[in-house]
């Protein structure tokens, strides 16, 4: 048996579903990478500009590089949130635990393995958090195809799985292609709540809601706002209508299926989150990453577009929240309710606000409500 076969029986132990191997060389998306990045779609997301090089060629990330091995293992948890406007919705990804620390342990096993084989050999592994682009090199092997949502999709288990990737700097056998079967589908482009998958194979991250409720550090402009709906912590819907994923299978991974509370939240109890509770409550969570108050102004953000009176109260004490962020999108989320109970809040707010731009998201949600 073949050093990549071997490999590939040891990537199935270890519980990857599948593997792909491609030999490495300039990306092959280069002229795609560059003019998204010339035309600024990667928003606030600088580290792309910083490794660009690197993502462009991995023989800068390890020198002789002669192999990507892309590997793919599946999060779908089969459950199905209750729809409620007063409880969140968090992207199935992270219902569960974080997966960077069990992925990485499961590719440093594999990683050992070659090791093992060829002593000789060298390489790197990363688990989407280094400069390399595994969704490329995974659509340019057999592991699957780069979906029109930018998302890695397979034939057999459809685009719920996380990827993991090893460079290395011996040859393996690569694989032949795996065919695109998008076909003339635009289901994920028309499914976008905000528009963000502006032509098949290219998001603006800037209108994209995982970017806007996680990467985004700053205010969610106030016209994509509405469009957020209750999303709280990334967004599924492209994957959710892709028909590939009719043949998606449950995780036998328990650490992925939703831990306690993460499922559906309830809004109001968030919205009131301590910065010592957030800690506790997303330990070893990938919800950590939007940190507290980019967290809490997504809840906000959601209770707003509930247009339940039930959210004032919660917005209300949102109002004194110490962070300023918070303060100004639920200033923005009592106007969108727009109740007498919310306006009251409103103007209780104005008398005590000494913050001009708060103060602005304010008066902009009176505006709205002598509009309306």
């Amino acid at each position: 048996m073949s050093l990549t076969a071997r490999l590939r029986a040891e990537a199935h132990r270890l519980g990857f579903f599948k593997m792909g191997t491609v030999a490495a060389g300039p990306l092959p998306w280069k002229q795609h990478f560059d003019a998204w990045l010339a035309d600024g779609m990667h928003g606030e997301m600088r580290y792309l500009e910083r490794q660009a090089d690197k993502r462009r060629e991995p023989a800068l990330v390890l020198d002789n590089v002669r192999s990507i091995v892309v590997l793919a293992m599946n999060y779908h948890a089969a459950v199905a949130p209750p729809e409620d406007p007063l409880r969140g919705r968090i992207s199935r990804y992270a219902w569960g635990e974080d997966y960077h620390r069990l992925i990485r342990g499961r590719v440093r096993a594999l990683l050992d393995f070659v090791k093992r084989e060829r002593p000789d050999a060298r390489g790197l592994l990363y688990v989407d958090t280094g400069p390399v682009m595994e969704k490329v090199w995974g659509a340019h092997s057999s592991l699957g195809w780069m979906g029109k949502h930018t998302n890695l999709i397979t034939r057999e288990q459809g685009s719920w799985f996380f990827t993991g990737v090893i460079l290395l700097d011996l040859e393996l056998e690569y694989d032949a292609r795996e065919k695109d079967y998008c076909g003339r589908c635009r289901r994920c482009i028309e499914a976008c709540p905000t528009g963000a998958i502006v032509a098949p194979y290219a998001v603006d991250a800037r209108l994209c809601i995982s970017y806007l409720t996680i990467e985004l550090k700053g205010a969610i402009p106030r016209r994509l706002r509405p469009l957020i709906g209750n999303r709280i912590f990334g967004c599924d819907d492209c994957q959710e209508a892709c028909p590939w994923n009719r043949f998606a299978v449950s995780t036998g991974e328990q650490k992925f299926w939703p831990r306690g509370g993460n499922l559906a939240p309830e809004l109001t109890r968030l919205a009131a989150i301590t910065q010592e509770e957030f800690d506790a409550r997303f330990k070893d969570s990938p919800v950590r990453r939007a940190k507290r108050d980019g967290f809490v102004r997504n809840v906000v953000t959601a209770l707003g577009n509930s247009h339940r009176s039930e959210a004032v109260p919660a917005l209300a004490r949102a109002m004194r929240d110490t962070s300023p962020l918070v303060r100004a999108h639920a200033a923005w989320a009592l106007g969108q309710i727009g109740s007498p109970q919310a306006q009251a809040a409103l103007e209780k707010a104005r008398r005590v606000e000494s913050d001009p731009e708060i103060l602005e998201e304010i008066e902009l949600a009176f505006r709205w409500l002598c509009g309306a």
